[in-house]
C-alpha cells in the first residue's frame, strides 16, 4: 500500500506533500526547483512506495483557466506517460496559497520567516491540496 504525494506546480519552485503511509495525514514534504521535479520524484519513488500523484489544478475564481493551468495540463499528461503504474488525479487549488499564508501565521511564523516563504508556502499550498484530496476520497 503505497503514500499519496501532491504537487503544487510554479513556473519556479514546486511544493510536494505526502501522506503517511496508511494515507490519513498530509505532510508538507519538500520544495524544489520545477526543473528538478522528475529527478526527484523518481529518486523518491525508488525510495518510498507511491500509488497516486495528486497535482493541484489552477482555476480563477469563476472557474475559467488560468496562466498555469496549461502547463499544469502539461505536466499530467508527462506524469501519466512517465509514471504508468500510477494514478494521476487534478483537485481544484483555489485559495491554497492564502490558506498556507494564513496556517503559517496562525502557527506563529515570524513576520521575517514569511516574508523567506517562498519554500514553506509552496510545501504547506502542497499539504493543504493534498488533504483536500483526502477529505473528497
Amino acid at each position: 500500500m503505497g503514500r499519496i504525494i501532491a504537487i503544487d506546480l510554479g513556473t519556479k519552485r514546486t511544493g510536494l506533500a505526502v501522506t503517511d503511509p496508511l494515507k490519513l495525514l498530509a505532510n508538507p514534504l519538500e520544495t524544489i526547483p520545477t526543473h528538478t521535479l522528475f529527478t526527484y520524484l523518481t529518486a523518491y519513488f525508488e525510495k518510498e512506495p507511491v500509488d497516486t500523484i495528486v497535482l493541484g489544478y489552477p482555476k480563477s475564481l469563476d472557474g475559467t483557466a488560468t496562466q498555469m493551468t496549461p502547463h499544469v495540463l502539461q505536466l499530467q499528461k508527462k506524469l501519466v506517460k512517465t509514471y504508468p503504474e500510477k494514478t494521476v488525479e487534478l483537485v481544484d487549488e483555489r485559495f491554497t496559497s492564502k490558506m498556507a499564508m494564513q496556517s503559517m501565521i496562525t502557527m506563529g511564523s515570524k513576520k521575517k520567516d514569511r516574508k523567506e516563504k517562498a519554500g514553506n508556502l509552496d510545501k504547506i499550498s502542497a499539504a493543504i491540496i493534498l488533504q483536500t484530496y483526502l477529505e473528497k476520497i
